[in-house]
């Protein structure tokens, strides 16, 4: 069933680009500012909600937090697909809520980001909502 299929890819991108996001955001400092004086006072200042952390460490945690939302996305989506695609086609919220997420993603992609999450949250996006439409159709 080709839905199957594009549900399965399009969770497995998500996947892959939190997983790649978690690794780049605790283990690299491909998300550093390259000014480090940027850095230092990101670790040094605290936010208005709370001085109980810093705004490095808030950021950090936002990061990380944000790939772990796309990865246990993918972690549902994905066995959900291989083994109760039934459960999606019967199920109009479980169907259409991977083209809301996708599409919610792409814009955040689309106005703060870079265009590697953009092109692969789009090639995501394009698979779930053709999903969505062939199971529909």
């Amino acid at each position: 069933m080709l839905s199957q299929v594009l549900f399965i890819v399009g969770a497995a991108i998500f996947g892959l680009l939190g997983f790649i996001h978690l690794i780049y955001t605790l283990f690299t400092e491909k998300f550093h500012p390259h000014n480090s004086d940027i850095i230092a006072a990101m670790k040094s200042s605290t936010t208005n909600i709370t001085k109980e952390t810093t705004v490095w460490r808030a950021w950090v945690g936002f990061n990380a937090s944000h790939s772990l939302g796309a990865i246990l996305f993918a972690a549902i989506y994905i066995p959900l697909g291989f083994s109760h695609i039934q459960f999606i086609v019967n199920n109009s919220w479980f169907a259409v809520l991977p083209s809301i997420i996708g599409i919610s993603y792409l814009i955040l992609a689309k106005n703060y980001w870079f265009k590697i999450p953009f092109f692969g949250i789009l090639i995501s996006t394009i698979c779930f909502v053709s999903a969505f439409f062939l199971i529909n159709t």
